[in-house]
């Protein structure tokens, strides 16, 4: 992981207000793969008391969005052109964890996935899946 790499990511994470609003963190940041943390907190609930699925899609979609990222000049951004999210099972937990990867670079569009698990404890429970397309613009 580069300094100049992991400085450009936290530079424009810490620039979206949502992922303050739902207490995330930028986790860790490699070429290709960035991991976003967010712990379940009661104003991030559903009716239920689990994690809402739109906590889930944030920082899944978040961290996905940031994977592509990593791969592209730096005198672009990402923006998120479709992406689409697999509820597996409720988030249950103290913590969500989304792993975004690349799976596909391009110039013109960026194929990512990722994975979102919620953690109790030692415990770790994969809770969602999801794939898209990000679309490099430039800054």
């Amino acid at each position: 992981m580069t300094d100049t790499l992991t400085a450009r990511i936290s530079a424009s994470f810490d620039r979206q207000a949502m992922m303050t609003t739902l207490g995330a963190r930028l986790h860790s940041v490699a070429p290709g793969t960035v991991q976003i943390t967010a712990p379940i907190l009661p104003g991030s609930t559903q009716q239920q008391g689990h994690g809402h699925a739109a906590l889930t899609f944030a920082i899944g979609d978040s961290a996905a969005g940031y994977s592509a990222l990593t791969m592209i000049p730096d005198d672009h951004e990402v923006v998120t052109a479709e992406i689409k999210i697999n509820l597996l099972a409720p988030a249950r937990g103290d913590l969500l964890i989304a792993t975004g990867r690349v799976i596909k670079p391009g110039r013109k569009l960026v194929i990512v996935t990722s994975e979102v698990v919620a953690r109790t404890g030692d415990q770790e429970k994969l809770v969602a899946i999801l794939q898209g397309t990000m679309v490099p613009v430039p800054l």
